[in-house]
């Protein structure tokens, strides 16, 4: 052990200082047999005096010392920050304030385009225009997690857990950005089908070649980008930070970083945007007008190509030249200390936050899908009553409050089933309607018979005398007694 220690010590003062019983490493006295007992080795590569359970930092600047029970004194761990923030953390923190700061405008973004002023419909649902600012929040975060952990990258003596956690989420980016562009992409699609099939429900049938395009598109697009996944995230990371030499790099981290999982990792997202391109190119083939011979083809598909899609597509597949260049080459690798960081920030990071931002200055330019196609339906109304003739009597604002008056044709007939007839809502409206509550009864009186009719007179009706004197008088009784009778009250058929 004296022969390895005096064989790799640091020079101090132009040579290695060693006696038999101690050593000068760095200016600084140990004892040798303190650290043969405690298993200490000594690499004049870094500095470093470390056994399976510690590691200190023994340079010219530092005096540490090892006490006869292994006890350090004054130590600097080498896994504790030991220089200043550089333009590789300077630039973590800046791209992690941006990325947290799109957080917020996709929140905002979010609740504009995922509210609902129309009834839902089963062939467009509303969770395929939130799926694109679910993902975007995704990316942010990776990217606020691996921003702020360049900060250590620069500071730590060894590697530890910060390069691990920058490369991590910087590779857990990939399928995220693929998300956000496949998704924004597809909406659109499914967004133009949707005003077409608004106008004339029965010109999309849901069984021909389209439909099936359509419905397989998603899952080889999903199979691709979870392939990249899976290559690339589901690994030992421990590797990454042996950089501490030369020699533990051309060992152990090189190789981790350019093998082959990254490699066919890589091809697979570029395989899930050639999906993204295909499913545009569909979308306008289907949905927009077309037009005659391959030239004005490839011209009318930039036309009709969203700016949005013309800018983020592109940056898209720089991220993914990149991330398949350091899959090759371990100078480009983001999880390269010594590399030059105007490649992670100049094609991975920033492209990424341009990705974002030109999705949410999008976002906010548009208007919410659901208010866009109500003013389309009253646009419709408003020129076929013009064909046939027919002015519209303005309202004022209280005549129609509700909302029903933007649902097409079918969806009110259907509301109106809803109400009148058939299924468990109507049930349910029967049972509320004729369900009767406690009825107020009225006590009878004392002397009140419910089950007799009342008399309709008082007294008698008529008074029979024995002489023609008395008629006249019994007369003109029974005619006031007539009069001043209560009517007699009905209170069922069996009474007339």
């Amino acid at each position: 052990m004296a022969a390895a220690l005096s064989k790799s010590m640091h020079f101090f003062n132009g040579r290695a200082i060693a006696d038999v019983t101690g050593s000068i490493i760095n200016g600084n006295y140990y004892n040798l047999s303190t650290l043969n007992y405690f298993n200490y080795t000594f690499y004049e590569s870094n500095s470093t005096i470390s056994n399976a359970s510690a590691c200190y930092l023994v340079l010219p600047n530092l005096y540490p010392a090892v006490l006869p029970n292994g006890t350090w004194v004054n130590g600097t761990s080498c896994y504790d920050p030991y220089y200043g923030i550089g333009l590789r953390g300077s630039l973590g923190i800046l791209f992690a304030c941006l990325f947290a700061a799109s957080i917020t405008l996709t929140l905002a973004n979010l609740g504009k385009h995922g509210r609902l002023f129309l009834r839902q419909e089963k062939r467009f649902r509303v969770i395929g225009r939130r799926w694109q600012w679910y993902w975007m929040c995704f990316v942010a975060t990776c990217g606020i997690i691996g921003g702020a952990s360049a900060v250590d990258v620069d500071r730590d003596y060894l590697q530890g857990l910060a390069i691990i956690l920058q490369s991590f989420f910087f590779y857990l980016m990939i399928p995220g950005l693929l998300g956000v562009v496949w998704e924004g992409v597809r909406h659109w699609g499914s967004w133009q089908e949707r005003q077409v099939y608004d106008q004339d429900p029965f010109s999309l049938p849901q069984n021909d070649k389209r439909s099936r395009k359509e419905f397989f598109m998603p899952l080889i697009f999903y199979l691709f980008a979870w392939l990249n996944f899976f290559l690339n995230i589901p690994r030992n990371w421990e590797g990454f930070d042996a950089q501490g030499s030369a020699e533990q790099i051309d060992a152990t981290a090189s190789p981790l970083a350019t093998d082959l999982r990254f490699k066919i990792g890589a091809i697979s997202a570029f395989t899930a945007w050639c999906i993204i391109c295909w499913a545009l190119q569909h979308a306008i083939h289907y949905y927009k007008p077309r037009n005659r011979g391959a030239f004005n083809s490839s011209v009318g598909l930039i036309r009709q190509t969203p700016t949005r899609f013309l800018l983020t597509i592109p940056l898209l597949l720089t991220i993914i030249g990149y991330t398949l260049s350091a899959s090759f080459l371990w100078e480009l690798n983001p999880g390269n200390i010594v590399a030059n960081v105007g490649w992670l920030y100049g094609l991975g990071y920033s492209p990424t936050f341009l990705i974002l931002i030109i999705n949410e200055i999008d976002g906010f330019m548009r208007r919410n899908e659901d208010r866009e196609l109500m003013d389309q339906r009253i646009a419709r109304g408003l020129t076929i009553d013009a064909e046939i003739g027919f002015t519209r009597v303005r309202k004022p604002w209280w005549w129609q409050r509700t909302e029903d008056r933007f649902l097409t044709p079918e969806q009110r007939l259907k509301a109106l089933t809803t109400e009148m007839g058939g299924g468990p809502a109507t049930s349910r409206n029967i049972q509320r309607n004729i369900e009767l509550g406690i009825l107020p009864i009225r006590p009878p009186e004392e002397d009140e018979e419910p089950f007799r009719d009342q008399e309709a007179i008082s007294g008698p009706a008529f008074s029979i005398g024995d002489s023609d004197s008395d008629s006249g008088q019994s007369v003109s009784q029974r005619t006031m007694s007539t009069a001043a009778c209560r009517p007699q009250q009905v209170k069922s058929m069996l009474d007339v």
